[in-house]
């Protein structure tokens, strides 16, 4: 993995010069062409169960968004058994396309990151420190 520099042209008249960096790094990107167009929100998960049609090992979930509704999602959250999952806060991406995994269509994404010491993918979910709205938009 080599070590370059990175000149993003902004405007004709300014430059944004970016510091050496690892090549493996994303692009800087602005907040209103990436963030701003995911409608991240906080839901309240109300069901768990393994979905055995899943190529890998996953979890069928169902999160009330509030007045966006009761979604589904398929996750690899499965170092977590389901009764510590049920009720637990999580916040999803509500307006990415459905996908089909399995024979289930998983229409948000729960975030999360890699478990410790797990493989890649599998995954524990992000939760707020406090209790906020059901519905509520990340920002």
């Amino acid at each position: 993995m080599g070590v370059f520099r990175m000149v993003i042209p902004c405007t004709v008249e300014q430059t944004i010069y970016k510091g050496d960096f690892m090549s493996d790094e994303k692009p800087i990107v602005s907040k209103e062409d990436t963030f701003d167009k995911l409608e991240i929100r906080l839901g309240r998960i109300i069901s768990v169960e393994i979905e055995p049609t899943a190529p890998k090992k996953a979890y069928k979930m169902k999160i009330d968004f509030g007045k966006f509704g009761i979604k589904t999602s398929v996750g690899r959250f499965t170092h977590h058994l389901p009764e510590e999952m049920k009720d637990k806060l999580v916040f999803g991406v509500l307006n990415f396309s459905p996908r089909p995994i399995g024979n289930t269509v998983s229409d948000v994404l729960i975030l999360g990151v890699q478990y410790p010491k797990a493989d890649s993918g599998e995954a524990t979910f992000i939760t707020p420190a406090a209790t906020a709205k059901i519905g509520g938009k990340i920002f």
